[in-house]
Protein backbone atom coordinates (compact mmCIF):
# COMPACT_ATOMS: atom_id res chain seq x y z
CA UNK A 1 0.00 0.00 0.00
CA UNK A 2 2.79 2.75 0.92
CA UNK A 3 4.65 1.29 -2.20
CA UNK A 4 2.31 2.09 -4.54
CA UNK A 5 0.25 5.14 -3.10
CA UNK A 6 3.21 7.12 -2.12
CA UNK A 7 6.23 6.34 -3.37
CA UNK A 8 4.24 5.84 -6.71
CA UNK A 9 2.44 9.08 -5.98
CA UNK A 10 5.67 11.19 -5.67
CA UNK A 11 7.07 9.46 -8.42
CA UNK A 12 4.44 10.17 -11.05
CA UNK A 13 4.37 13.48 -9.44
CA UNK A 14 7.94 14.06 -10.23
CA UNK A 15 7.98 13.11 -13.10
CA UNK A 16 4.95 15.03 -14.22
CA UNK A 17 6.90 18.06 -13.07
CA UNK A 18 9.80 17.48 -15.54
CA UNK A 19 7.44 16.39 -18.16
CA UNK A 20 4.94 20.04 -17.95
CA UNK A 21 1.22 18.56 -18.92
CA UNK A 22 -1.64 20.89 -18.40
CA UNK A 23 -3.49 19.35 -16.08
CA UNK A 24 -2.69 16.32 -13.60
CA UNK A 25 -5.78 14.19 -11.75
CA UNK A 26 -4.49 12.30 -8.32
CA UNK A 27 -7.21 9.95 -7.04
CA UNK A 28 -7.52 10.56 -3.35
CA UNK A 29 -10.20 9.02 -1.66
CA UNK A 30 -12.78 9.75 1.20
CA UNK A 31 -10.48 7.75 3.22
CA UNK A 32 -7.74 10.37 3.44
CA UNK A 33 -9.50 12.48 6.04
CA UNK A 34 -9.58 9.57 8.24
CA UNK A 35 -12.43 9.28 11.61
CA UNK A 36 -13.87 12.53 12.12
CA UNK A 37 -16.45 13.67 14.57
CA UNK A 38 -18.10 15.92 11.88
CA UNK A 39 -19.94 14.15 8.93
CA UNK A 40 -20.34 14.57 6.11
CA UNK A 41 -16.83 15.39 5.33
CA UNK A 42 -16.20 18.84 3.99
CA UNK A 43 -12.61 19.51 2.14
CA UNK A 44 -11.77 21.73 4.45
CA UNK A 45 -11.11 18.71 7.35
CA UNK A 46 -8.14 18.20 8.11
CA UNK A 47 -6.40 15.08 6.61
CA UNK A 48 -5.16 12.13 9.11
CA UNK A 49 -6.32 8.66 8.03
CA UNK A 50 -4.88 6.43 11.08
CA UNK A 51 -5.16 2.63 9.23
CA UNK A 52 -2.52 1.99 6.25
CA UNK A 53 -4.76 2.51 3.47
CA UNK A 54 -6.33 5.77 4.82
CA UNK A 55 -2.43 6.79 5.68
CA UNK A 56 -1.57 5.83 2.45
CA UNK A 57 -4.39 8.36 0.68
CA UNK A 58 -3.86 11.05 3.15
CA UNK A 59 -0.18 11.17 2.29
CA UNK A 60 -1.13 11.15 -1.73
CA UNK A 61 -3.19 14.25 -0.92
CA UNK A 62 -0.82 16.18 0.52
CA UNK A 63 2.08 15.29 -1.75
CA UNK A 64 -0.47 16.74 -4.59
CA UNK A 65 -1.12 19.59 -2.98
CA UNK A 66 3.02 20.24 -2.09
CA UNK A 67 3.31 19.91 -5.84
CA UNK A 68 1.10 22.94 -7.06
CA UNK A 69 2.18 25.23 -4.19
CA UNK A 70 6.18 24.39 -4.87
CA UNK A 71 6.34 23.79 -8.17
CA UNK A 72 2.97 24.72 -9.47
CA UNK A 73 1.92 21.38 -10.88
CA UNK A 74 -1.37 22.27 -12.38
CA UNK A 75 -3.17 18.82 -10.30
CA UNK A 76 -6.52 18.57 -9.41
CA UNK A 77 -7.09 16.26 -6.10
CA UNK A 78 -10.49 13.73 -6.12
CA UNK A 79 -12.14 12.91 -2.93
CA UNK A 80 -14.95 10.24 -4.08
CA UNK A 81 -17.06 7.91 -2.32
CA UNK A 82 -17.29 3.78 -1.97
CA UNK A 83 -17.11 3.25 -5.53
CA UNK A 84 -18.98 0.20 -7.66
CA UNK A 85 -19.90 -0.94 -11.44
CA UNK A 86 -19.26 -3.18 -14.08
CA UNK A 87 -15.60 -5.34 -13.97
CA UNK A 88 -14.73 -5.32 -10.61
CA UNK A 89 -13.48 -8.77 -9.95
CA UNK A 90 -12.10 -8.08 -6.39
CA UNK A 91 -14.88 -10.77 -4.86
CA UNK A 92 -14.06 -9.40 -1.19
CA UNK A 93 -15.45 -6.03 -2.05
CA UNK A 94 -19.22 -6.00 -1.19
CA UNK A 95 -20.90 -5.60 -4.12
CA UNK A 96 -19.70 -7.99 -6.19
CA UNK A 97 -19.09 -10.78 -3.76
CA UNK A 98 -23.40 -10.09 -2.43
CA UNK A 99 -24.20 -10.45 -6.49
CA UNK A 100 -21.88 -13.47 -7.19
CA UNK A 101 -23.36 -15.24 -3.82
CA UNK A 102 -26.93 -14.16 -4.38
CA UNK A 103 -26.58 -15.65 -8.08
CA UNK A 104 -25.21 -19.04 -6.18
CA UNK A 105 -28.48 -18.32 -4.21
CA UNK A 106 -26.23 -18.69 -1.63
CA UNK A 107 -26.64 -16.13 1.54
CA UNK A 108 -23.97 -12.62 1.22
CA UNK A 109 -21.44 -12.26 3.88
CA UNK A 110 -20.91 -8.89 6.01
CA UNK A 111 -17.50 -8.90 8.07
CA UNK A 112 -18.42 -5.96 9.85
CA UNK A 113 -21.68 -5.28 12.33
CA UNK A 114 -23.82 -4.22 9.16
CA UNK A 115 -23.94 -1.02 10.54
CA UNK A 116 -20.88 0.89 8.97
CA UNK A 117 -22.12 3.47 7.21
CA UNK A 118 -20.92 4.56 3.74
CA UNK A 119 -21.63 6.90 0.75
CA UNK A 120 -22.01 4.57 -2.64
CA UNK A 121 -21.37 5.68 -5.85
CA UNK A 122 -21.76 4.40 -9.49
CA UNK A 123 -18.33 4.26 -11.70
CA UNK A 124 -20.09 6.28 -14.27
CA UNK A 125 -20.37 9.14 -12.32
CA UNK A 126 -17.14 8.94 -10.58
CA UNK A 127 -15.71 8.84 -14.42
CA UNK A 128 -17.57 11.89 -15.13
CA UNK A 129 -16.23 13.62 -12.20
CA UNK A 130 -12.65 12.79 -13.49
CA UNK A 131 -13.26 13.76 -16.81
CA UNK A 132 -15.66 17.13 -15.13
CA UNK A 133 -12.25 18.40 -12.70
CA UNK A 134 -10.16 17.69 -15.84
CA UNK A 135 -11.71 20.31 -18.48
CA UNK A 136 -12.67 22.42 -16.20
CA UNK A 137 -9.98 23.00 -13.20
CA UNK A 138 -8.22 25.71 -15.81
CA UNK A 139 -11.25 27.24 -16.39
CA UNK A 140 -12.55 27.65 -12.72
CA UNK A 141 -9.04 28.01 -11.53
CA UNK A 142 -9.18 25.39 -8.92
CA UNK A 143 -5.56 23.75 -9.15
CA UNK A 144 -4.03 22.58 -6.23
CA UNK A 145 -7.30 21.86 -4.70
CA UNK A 146 -9.27 18.81 -3.86
CA UNK A 147 -13.32 17.78 -4.39
CA UNK A 148 -15.18 15.45 -2.86
CA UNK A 149 -17.41 12.82 -5.22
CA UNK A 150 -20.22 10.86 -3.94
CA UNK A 151 -23.58 9.97 -3.97
CA UNK A 152 -24.59 12.20 -0.56
CA UNK A 153 -26.67 9.00 0.14
CA UNK A 154 -24.94 7.03 3.36
CA UNK A 155 -25.91 3.50 3.88
CA UNK A 156 -24.77 0.70 6.07
CA UNK A 157 -23.76 -2.16 4.50
CA UNK A 158 -26.97 -4.02 5.48
CA UNK A 159 -29.53 -1.45 3.70
CA UNK A 160 -27.12 -1.37 0.80
CA UNK A 161 -27.17 -5.58 0.86
CA UNK A 162 -31.28 -5.27 1.35
CA UNK A 163 -31.33 -3.58 -2.10
CA UNK A 164 -29.39 -5.51 -3.81
CA UNK A 165 -31.17 -8.59 -2.78
CA UNK A 166 -34.33 -7.17 -3.45
CA UNK A 167 -33.70 -6.28 -7.08
CA UNK A 168 -32.42 -9.52 -7.47
CA UNK A 169 -35.64 -11.12 -6.27
CA UNK A 170 -33.29 -12.83 -3.62
CA UNK A 171 -34.70 -11.24 -0.83
CA UNK A 172 -35.25 -14.63 1.30
CA UNK A 173 -31.74 -14.86 1.76
CA UNK A 174 -30.78 -13.61 5.27
CA UNK A 175 -27.38 -12.11 4.99
CA UNK A 176 -24.62 -13.68 7.83
CA UNK A 177 -23.00 -11.21 9.44
CA UNK A 178 -19.47 -12.04 10.80
CA UNK A 179 -18.50 -9.11 12.82
CA UNK A 180 -15.14 -9.40 12.55
CA UNK A 181 -13.41 -6.53 10.41
CA UNK A 182 -10.70 -4.37 12.06
CA UNK A 183 -9.09 -1.55 10.75
CA UNK A 184 -11.88 0.63 9.06
CA UNK A 185 -13.82 3.92 9.82
CA UNK A 186 -16.98 2.97 11.23
CA UNK A 187 -19.25 5.87 9.44
CA UNK A 188 -18.17 8.20 6.34
CA UNK A 189 -19.86 10.15 3.71
CA UNK A 190 -19.24 13.35 1.75
CA UNK A 191 -20.23 16.59 1.06
CA UNK A 192 -20.90 17.40 -2.29
CA UNK A 193 -21.29 21.55 -2.34
CA UNK A 194 -18.50 22.82 -3.77
CA UNK A 195 -18.38 20.47 -6.58
CA UNK A 196 -21.80 21.31 -7.23
CA UNK A 197 -21.31 24.60 -7.47
CA UNK A 198 -17.42 24.91 -8.46
CA UNK A 199 -17.91 22.65 -11.19
CA UNK A 200 -21.20 22.22 -12.10
CA UNK A 201 -20.95 18.65 -11.60
CA UNK A 202 -24.05 16.51 -10.22
CA UNK A 203 -23.90 12.90 -10.09
CA UNK A 204 -26.24 11.46 -13.41
CA UNK A 205 -26.93 8.49 -12.26
CA UNK A 206 -28.84 7.37 -9.00
CA UNK A 207 -27.52 4.50 -6.84
CA UNK A 208 -30.73 2.36 -7.49
CA UNK A 209 -29.94 2.85 -11.17
CA UNK A 210 -26.51 1.93 -10.95
CA UNK A 211 -27.00 -0.98 -8.90
CA UNK A 212 -29.04 -2.47 -11.76
CA UNK A 213 -27.01 -1.77 -14.53
CA UNK A 214 -24.00 -3.58 -12.27
CA UNK A 215 -26.44 -6.38 -11.54
CA UNK A 216 -26.78 -6.92 -15.05
CA UNK A 217 -23.10 -6.64 -15.78
CA UNK A 218 -22.35 -9.19 -13.47
CA UNK A 219 -25.38 -11.71 -14.19
CA UNK A 220 -24.11 -12.15 -18.06
CA UNK A 221 -20.25 -11.95 -16.74
CA UNK A 222 -20.87 -14.81 -14.11
CA UNK A 223 -23.67 -16.89 -16.23
CA UNK A 224 -20.77 -16.85 -19.40
CA UNK A 225 -17.62 -17.82 -16.87
CA UNK A 226 -19.53 -20.67 -15.42
CA UNK A 227 -20.54 -22.36 -18.78
CA UNK A 228 -17.20 -22.54 -19.93
CA UNK A 229 -16.04 -26.26 -18.64
CA UNK A 230 -12.93 -25.84 -16.15
CA UNK A 231 -9.93 -27.65 -16.75
CA UNK A 232 -8.46 -30.30 -14.63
Amino acid sequence: TFETNIRGTYTLLEACRRAGPKRVIVASSDKAYGDQEVLPYQETAPLHGDYPYDVSKSCMDLLAQSYWKTYHLPVGITRCANMFGAGDLQWTRIVPKTIRLALQDQAPTIRSDGFYKRDYCYVRNIVDAYLTLAERMLEVGCQGEAFNFGSETPLTVLELVEVILKKMNKSHLLPFVQNTATGEIKHQWLDCTKAHQRLGWHWKWSLEEGLEATIRWYTDYLEEAWAVPQSA
